[in-house]
């Protein structure tokens, strides 16, 4: 397992903008947000190279702008 520097700190980024997007999206009641806030908080555990971490949170941040369920 290779966790550096890096990849810790993107990790907590992306895992605090996946906290704040779950939060809106429970209370504006919408599926995406929720799904996409989840999703942040957790893929990092399982993604620990860092251009990864970036390129995989980036696609998920923007996701909800793209897509309305």
């Amino acid at each position: 397992m290779e966790l550096d520097v890096a990849s810790i700190m993107w990790s907590v980024v992306f895992g605090s903008i996946g906290a704040g997007m779950f939060l809106y999206g429970k209370k504006q009641a919408s599926l995406m947000p929720l799904i996409c806030g989840v999703s942040l908080m957790i893929y990092p555990w399982f993604v620990t190279k860092a251009l990864w971490i970036v390129v995989v949170g980036v696609v998920l941040t923007a996701l909800p702008y793209f897509i309305a369920l």
